[in-house]
Order: C-alpha cells, then sequence, then structure tokens
C-alpha cells in the first residue's frame, strides 16, 4: 500500500521482533520492511531501506541503540525513531532522545498504544505522556544535553506569537498536534507548520526537547 507508513524492527530477541510483525503487518496502513538484531544491521537496514519509523530497542550487543539512534537520525532526517524503554524509564532511552528519537515507549505497552505511538512519531508528534511528562523533566535533562535556560530562549520565547506561544504551552503539556488542533479549532497542518516555527526560534530538534525547554522556561509545571 502506498501510502502505508514503513516500519524497521530492531531488536536484538527475535521473538520480540517476530511479535512486533505480526500485529504490525495486521494493521491497516502499516508495512514492516525489514528487520535488524543489532544497531550495526539497522544503520545498514535503514541506509537501504529508507524506512518511515524505526522501532529501536535500546540494549543490544555491538553497537547499541543510543548510537544507532544518533547515526540513522543524523543520516536520515525524514526516518524516526520510536525508542522502546523498560517500565523504569532508564537512562539510556533518555540518551536516545538526546540521540534524535521522536519518542520513547515502554515495552509492556498495548498494542493499540504501539500503534498510536508509531502513527505519532511518523506526523511529526513526540511519544511524551502526560502520565510521565514529570518523570522526563526530572531525569531527561541532563542526558538530553539540552542547555539550561538562556537569554538566547529567553529571548526565543519573547519573539514568538501568541499563538506561538499557547501550542509552545501546550507542547509543554504533552499535548499532540490533534489534541492542540481540537483544542485551540485549528487544522492539524496549521498546528503543525506552527510547531516547526516554535522548534525553528528555539533552534531545537524536536518536541522532546520543547518539552524539557517549556519545563525550564517555567511556561509549564513540575
Amino acid at each position: 500500500m502506498e501510502d502505508s507508513i514503513r516500519v524497521l524492527l530492531v531488536d536484538d530477541q527475535e521473538l520480540v521482533r517476530y511479535g512486533f510483525r505480526l500485529m504490525l503487518e495486521a494493521t491497516p496502513g502499516m508495512i514492516v520492511v525489514g528487520e535488524a538484531g543489532d544497531g550495526a544491521e539497522a544503520i545498514a537496514a535503514a541506509q537501504r531501506l529508507r524506512p518511515d519509523v524505526v522501532l529501536m530497542d535500546i540494549r543490544m550487543p555491538g553497537i547499541g541503540g543510543i548510537e544507532a539512534t544518533r547515526r540513522i537520525t543524523d543520516a536520515h532526517p525524514h526516518t524516526r525513531v520510536l525508542v522502546l524503554t523498560t517500565y523504569d524509564l532508564d537512562e539510556y532511552a533518555f540518551g536516545a532522545l538526546g540521540a534524535g528519537a521522536g519518542g520513547f515507549l515502554l515495552k509492556d505497552t498495548r498494542p493499540d498504544g504501539l500503534i498510536a505511538a508509531i502513527r505519532a512519531v511518523h506526523s511529526g508528534d513526540a511519544v511524551v505522556s502526560p502520565r510521565i511528562t514529570a518523570k522526563l523533566i526530572e531525569v531527561a535533562a541532563p542526558h538530553l544535553g539540552v542547555r539550561h535556560t538562556t537569554a538566547s530562549a529567553d529571548d526565543a520565547f519573547s519573539e514568538l506569537t501568541a499563538r506561538e506561544r499557547e501550542i509552545f504551552i501546550l507542547i509543554g503539556r504533552g499535548e499532540t498536534n490533534s489534541e492542540i488542533a481540537a483544542r485551540l479549532f485549528l487544522s492539524e497542518s496549521t498546528v503543525k507548520a506552527h510547531v516547526g516555527r516554535v522548534l525553528a526560534k528555539f533552534d531545537l530538534r524536536n518536541r522532546v526537547e520543547a518539552v524539557i525547554r517549556a519545563y525550564e522556561l517555567g511556561v509549564v509545571g513540575h
């Protein structure tokens, strides 16, 4: 199917990959284009297959998920990486976010949650659940390498339009483009354009960093 989201599965456990493949291939609008058992294979597969989304495990032999994420996102900016992490949100997952991943997902997430997360990352949203946003802010900032608030960040915030400030705050609260669109009575394409301008003004790579920046500037509470 031409409009299907093309997914690359990366996990060192073949049984895990098999389960994901069965689930995704049974989902309309999803197609698994390949699998990889470690980071080196993932990098080569991403180069060869050019997937839309990479479902990336963290702990693998050889090149791990963090370095693989960094190399893939550097070489292929339009490929989104969705990181798999453990229940306690270990520091390796936050490192992968800093390497350019578009979000993270708990390995025990329900199938419908996985599908929704893949679609969200593919559309440019960050997968940052409101339930764990506070934990993200508490633990992630030192690992993400996002600068602490500076005069330039304050200047960037002052340069936002009123609408962009609204959207920036909602991003900080973990809302997706569709949720923001519904709240502000805008189209998703309009919200996406505003989000792009917000990221550009702050010189941020993705929405995850925007969440961190919103907390650092104090425009959303802990």
